[in-house]
């Protein structure tokens, strides 16, 4: 829409007009994002913790994540299941309901939906629901909705503890910096499990229990990491000294990652971190002093 001032009015009545202008074509732009508004309110309370009635829903969704979790604990006693089958029925179906509403909020309240809906809580909040209407097809999948509690993982963010949710910034860059060398001691492990395993079958035979390759290298594996089973040992001299040779190596390299990822840790920038979610990708652990976000580059204030 183009608005055109005629050249006969003089000075005055031309700033009063362009003024004029200018107040109509902004009341007009403003009457097109009354969603807007609302998005920016409902994003404020379902990600936002600082008011409070962002606390209140966070804490609302987190007591009913673990009612809904204990519920279908309980459903799992055959006991209880028997007498109280119908009652957990229902109250699950409630929870499933609820959780599914809250998605679809969430999903309004980001800008770019998209970007949340494949996120980790997205994916979670995704999973949480999906097994209850899958349980009208599949008989016993609404057991898997235990992975609800996962979602209580936005607690750090209800309780304002935002120096955990830096802290884990630091180890998830630590971890991915520590990738190659963590990838190279399991090649490594399973290359030692591999040729003990071998020599074992060796050395103790069928009639001692290794009676396959894989079966001795399972044992390898369980005497590796001192889980020890027991199912399977060793009669012989050699074999037993072997095994003695293996767990000593399994309690030497029991160190081993946790110094790769320590080293790693040690070299990692520990940054400040706010609460501050983006109401495009929902995404949070901005530095304190940032006006935009890191991921996708949306301002982090209007």
């Amino acid at each position: 829409m183009k608005f055109q001032i005629k050249n006969d009015f003089n000075g005055p009545i031309k700033n009063y007009q362009a003024r004029f202008l200018h107040s109509l074509v902004l009341d007009m732009k403003n009457e097109l994002t009354p969603f807007r508004k609302f998005q920016g309110k409902l994003h404020q309370i379902i990600f936002g913790s600082d008011t409070f009635s962002g606390k209140m829903f966070d804490l609302m969704v987190m007591i009913s994540i673990l009612l809904s979790v204990f519920a279908v604990m309980l459903d799992s006693v055959k006991s209880i299941h028997l007498e109280y089958g119908n009652l957990l029925y229902i109250i699950e179906w409630f929870f499933t309901i609820l959780f599914t509403i809250e998605y679809i909020l969430r999903l309004i309240s980001i800008r770019k939906p998209i970007l949340y809906a494949l996120s980790f809580f997205g994916i979670v909040d995704l999973l949480a629901v999906i097994p209850t209407y899958l349980s009208v097809i599949i008989a016993g999948s609404q057991y898997l909705l235990v992975i609800r509690i996962l979602r209580v993982l936005r607690i750090f963010r209800v309780l304002k503890f935002v120096q955990y949710i830096g802290e884990a910034q630091v180890l998830a860059r630590a971890l991915l910096a520590s990738r190659r060398k963590i990838t190279l001691f399991l090649f490594t492990v399973l290359t030692v499990v591999v040729i003990i395993g071998s020599l074992m079958y060796v050395v103790e035979g069928e009639k001692n229990g290794f009676t396959n390759i894989p079966t001795s290298i399972y044992w390898s594996i369980v005497t590796l990491t001192t889980v020890g089973y027991g199912d399977i040992s060793p009669q012989t001299s050699l074999g037993q000294a072997l095994a003695a040779v293996i767990m000593i190596i399994g309690y030497s390299i029991i160190a081993v990652p946790t110094g790769i990822v320590t080293a790693e840790m040690s070299l990692a920038v520990k940054s400040k971190f706010n609460s501050n979610v983006c109401q495009s990708c929902s995404k949070e652990g901005h530095d304190t002093d940032a006006e935009f976000c890191k991921h996708c580059g949306t301002k982090l204030y209007e």
